[in-house]
């Protein structure tokens, strides 16, 4: 879709909500870095139920590392991937101490070289945490992406290179919430419900779903 049409699709969903936040809970960068290392292949309602015993046993790098895969790992069953990730959060908790201060590094690269960061995690923590205008790529965004013309891309980086090309500078720290939030609530994998979609009128989705079903 010309980039013009683009901007007219995150414009109405900015209008539709004027204040998007994560869902994830969180209560400061460590948390907040716990949390989407967390979510990865797992909701943010998945992460959010186990998270606050976690957070209150391990309120710090300090003490998360101090806890170790060990200590993290039953806090965290009911999550996937949770042996992998009691692993990473209690190594990155280390690293935080050992190289950091005990503080969230505020530089991509610095955050991306700790465990179980990728991109994608290190986007999302650069943007609520330290105010960045990056755009984290998750399935939703890829999906949404492609469905709607706004950004397509063989891969997570294309989508967001071209999400952040097309997006209005002023509403580039926003947008990643309103599309995460728009691809899982409306735009849905399986059956979008273009009915009440607020961008409908922007959008290139050919088969779209005008009306719910009966």
């Amino acid at each position: 879709m010309p980039a013009a049409q683009a901007e007219s699709f995150i414009r109405a969903l900015a209008t539709a909500n004027p204040a998007p936040e994560t869902e994830l809970i969180y209560h400061d960068p460590f948390t907040l870095l716990v949390a989407v290392v967390l979510s990865a292949q797992a909701t943010d309602a998945a992460v959010n139920r186990c998270t606050p015993a976690l957070f209150a046993a391990a309120p710090t790098p300090e003490r998360m590392a101090a806890l170790g895969a060990e200590g993290i790992g039953p806090y965290i069953r009911s999550i996937g991937l949770w042996q992998a990730k009691a692993k990473n959060v209690g190594a990155l908790a280390r690293d935080l101490v050992d190289k950091h201060g005990g503080r969230v590094p505020g530089d991509r690269e610095a955050l991306e070289a700790l465990p179980g960061v990728g991109r994608k995690t290190a986007n999302v923590v650069l943007n609520i945490a330290f105010g960045q205008n990056t755009m984290a790529v998750d399935t939703h965004i890829f999906r949404l992406g492609n469905r709607c013309g706004l950004a397509p891309g063989k891969t997570p980086r294309d989508v967001e290179d071209m999400l952040v090309r097309r997006c209005p500078p002023d509403l580039l720290r926003d947008a990643h919430h309103w599309l995460i939030l728009h691809g899982r609530y409306v735009c849905k994998a399986r059956a979008p419900e273009c009915w009440r979609c607020v961008a409908r009128a922007f959008c290139n989705y050919r088969d779209k779903v005008l009306a719910p079903p009966a």
